[in-house]
């Protein structure tokens, strides 16, 4: 153990992981090699397997949903580490993993790419106020904000837009079936930011993870209610159902 960390031990939250990352030997959160926070390897893993994975069942009204990678291995050590240790250095990898599987869905799926490109929002589901508070900051508003970057950054007509909000409190969604997850959710959201860009633009939904895709088709009734269509979703990983309870 280094000076540092021996300093450091038993000292819980002592400094923001950011923080600690200047001062103690840094290691991937995918896979644990010394170097950069996520590995050229576990880079490579995040962006190799961008595909459309829709939920089963899937709920009414999500739009067509891709994900960078299944909620396994080291796409789900990063997002963990990202989301509930504070490693937000992760931030600019797990964008850079949306945006490209934004692009591979835009180039795969020429009705979401024409109702996109006259211009579009990239939209974050929005954390809740005590989620957010607990962690720090909203994770998913950041990788979307740096997601519609990096989409710019290749000439793509997108710009972020933190248009929805959370107008009642959920429960916790764990061991909740889909229908259960649904009216769990159902009329939790609302736009409540005026766009920014093109008046009425079409939205490109991001979250981190989807489930059972309840949160998404939340969020994108919400965003259709107020006049803006929802062609695409867009998340980090996809979670594999393994029960038949979930299905329900």
């Amino acid at each position: 153990m280094s000076v540092a960390a021996g300093m450091l031990a038993g000292v819980p939250n002592a400094l923001p992981n950011a923080v600690l990352d200047l001062i103690l030997p840094p290691a991937c959160a995918g896979c644990g090699a010394k170097g950069p926070r996520c590995c050229a390897a576990c880079l490579a893993e995040l962006t190799a397997r961008p595909a459309r994975r829709l939920p089963h069942p899937c709920p009414p009204g999500l739009p067509d949903c891709w994900s960078a990678s299944p909620y396994d291995g080291r796409t789900r050590r990063t997002l963990l580490a990202y989301k509930e240790r504070g490693a937000v250095t992760l931030a600019a990898a797990l964008a850079e993993a949306l945006a490209f599987t934004a692009v591979t869905a835009l180039s795969s799926t020429p009705g979401a790419l024409r109702a996109l490109a006259a211009g579009f929002a990239v939209v974050p589901v929005p954390s809740t106020r005590a989620t957010a508070g607990a962690r720090g900051h909203d994770p998913v508003a950041r990788l979307a904000l740096l997601a519609a970057r990096a989409l710019c950054a290749l000439g793509l007509p997108a710009h972020p837009w933190n248009g929805l909000t959370q107008v009642r409190s959920v429960t916790d969604q764990a061991g909740l079936s889909s229908a259960e997850r649904a009216a769990n959710l159902a009329g939790s959201l609302r736009v409540t930011r005026p766009a920014t860009g093109p008046s009425a633009p079409c939205a490109l939904l991001v979250d981190d993870i989807v489930t059972t895709g309840a949160t998404l088709a939340e969020a994108a009734r919400a965003l259709r209610s107020a006049g803006t269509p929802v062609p695409l979703a867009i998340t980090v990983a996809a979670t594999r159902r393994r029960s038949k309870k979930a299905l329900q």
